[in-house]
């Protein structure tokens, strides 16, 4: 379970019986920091108010300095006073509550929102985008019903306020909160960062399998590395966390890239980062990124629906291989063997995009995969292509894919020119973790893909490496942490000297 900590004035605001987790006074929070040497706990401020020097508000802003995962914020407790203060917020958050109530919300005019649920039922993307934008543990919104519901005003309500059936349903929510999974019972070592990963549990063929992840997690543990899923719907919780590694299928349209963006202004080191993603999953960006930096790649034509498929076609000669530019898992790559083909399958891919690429076929037994994180390699694994197929996966028209068997052998023993030519591949698109897919013939070694969201399992990509793969995707983590954390120091000794100097010079 993680460290979380809630602050009460009263031990009759929460009951430690109440809740699994540790309940502690404000006062004791504000004047004993010793007690947390060594800890970084979730803390859940429960304040009667958060009025401006209160102590509730010197509990969130002493918990801010301390580097403690706080709820709310200093910044939400004085937005939240005014509603000029919080207006900006205003005009999402109500297209939110409209859509709620189109898809069935019972209308009310008052709501109590405790995290990210409703005391009502079916408001759940409001709930979610009102804790987002102030992540404050119990909000009342007042609502005009008339016409399209809009917000009149939000206010910030103490627990020890509620009674009854309000209080179950905010000690629900509490519990609701701050339940995680994937953690062992007892932590061997106390954990100094905590990591979300997130994941897709609808998702057929995800990068990682529970069993990868779950594998990450204990070795994580004995790092000093807390690892929890998030889930899609789970954006509000992001901020509780130190790191975002994602294990879903990324796409620019998708919430993986909501979630990267989030992680990216929250200051986070990302796995994957939006840029990363919005360059990888082009392949006409790809396509010319490869060219200008002079690395082999197999002939590639970028087509428009003006060009002359005929010539495209002999140039490239037979069988051609059509790509859209987006797309994942062999997704949107068809393999044409004449110019009838060419043209019927280019006229499809048309429809969903102004580009498409036309590329030579290179047919192989395998391909070679080099996982490259931080800018050196991590595994180089051959992926066999499906039975009977031209590619390392198949998909059947019912929807259902097909993989070929995959090899992995230790960076040392692949050969130098694949994994020299992957790493420089790599570096063209940043410092995270990626997956270069290559080719080799007689002709030499050629790029075919970069990756944003390459696959990791414990059976496949960490076949050599076992438990050292693990460690080296955390402590790729922990040093870019480590390093905010340096920066942050020194910028406030920086600062602190300079208010000394002020004030000697003063005097």
């Amino acid at each position: 379970m993680s460290d979380w900590l809630i602050l009460v004035e009263q031990a009759s605001d929460v009951e430690q019986y109440e809740t699994p987790h540790k309940v502690m006074r404000i006062r004791d929070y504000l004047t004993n920091p010793a007690l947390f040497t060594g800890r970084r706990p979730n803390v859940i401020n429960l304040a009667r108010s958060y009025a401006y020097q209160s102590e509730g508000y010197y509990a969130s802003l002493l918990a801010e300095a301390r580097r403690h995962r706080v709820a709310p914020v200093v910044q939400s407790m004085v937005e939240l006073q005014q509603k000029s203060l919080y207006a900006h917020a205003l005009p999402e958050l109500d297209a939110a509550l409209q859509k709620d109530v189109e898809s069935g919300a019972i209308a009310t005019e008052k709501l109590l929102i405790a995290f990210t649920t409703a005391e009502v039922r079916g408001y759940e993307r409001f709930s979610k985008l009102l804790f987002d934008w102030f992540r404050t543990p119990l909000i009342e919104a007042s609502i005009n019903a008339d016409g399209k519901p809009t917000i009149q005003s939000l206010r910030i309500v103490s627990p020890n306020k509620l009674k009854g059936e309000e209080r179950q349903f905010f000690l629900a929510a509490l519990d609701k909160h701050t339940s995680r999974r994937w953690m062992a019972p007892k932590t061997k070592t106390a954990a100094k960062w905590s990591l979300a990963v997130l994941t897709d549990q609808r998702e057929d063929n995800p990068p990682s399998s529970s069993a990868s992840i779950k594998k990450l997690a204990a070795v994580a543990d004995k790092m000093g590395v807390e690892v929890e899923p998030l889930y899609p719907n789970e954006l509000s919780s992001l901020a509780e966390f130190d790191a975002l590694f994602i294990r879903a299928t990324t796409a620019i349209d998708n919430f993986t890239y909501r979630f990267a963006r989030r992680a990216e202004q929250e200051g986070m080191p990302v796995i994957d980062d939006p840029e990363s993603m919005i360059r990888c999953t082009n392949k006409v960006y790809l396509k010319e990124l490869l060219e200008y930096a002079r690395i082999p790649a197999p002939r590639t034509e970028i087509l428009d629906e003006k060009a002359n498929l005929k010539e495209t076609f002999e140039r490239l000669g037979a069988p051609v291989v059509l790509k859209a530019p987006d797309g994942s898992f062999s997704r949107s790559v068809h393999k044409v063997a004449t110019l009838d083909e060419f043209r019927d399958r280019a006229k499809i891919l048309f429809k969903d995009t102004a580009l498409i690429l036309a590329q030579e076929y290179m047919p192989t037994e395998f391909d070679w995969r080099v996982g490259v994180l931080g800018g050196e390699p991590l595994y180089v694994s051959q992926y066999m292509m499906a039975k009977g197929h031209w590619q390392i996966a198949k998909h059947s028209p019912g929807g259902g894919v097909r993989f070929g068997g995959t090899h992995t052998v230790a960076v040392e023993d692949a050969p130098s020119l694949v994994v020299e030519t992957a790493v420089k591949a790599a570096r063209l698109i940043g410092d995270g973790f990626y997956g270069i897919d290559l080719k080799q013939n007689d002709r030499g070694v050629f790029v075919i893909e970069i990756n944003d969201n390459p696959n990791l399992d414990a059976d496949y990509e960490g076949a050599v490496l076992k438990d050292e793969l693990w460690r080296r995707i955390i402590a790729w983590f922990a040093a870019r942490l480590e390093r905010r954390m340096a920066r942050a120091d020194a910028d406030k000794s920086s600062s602190n000297g300079h208010q000394e100097a002020k004030a000697a010079s003063a005097t």
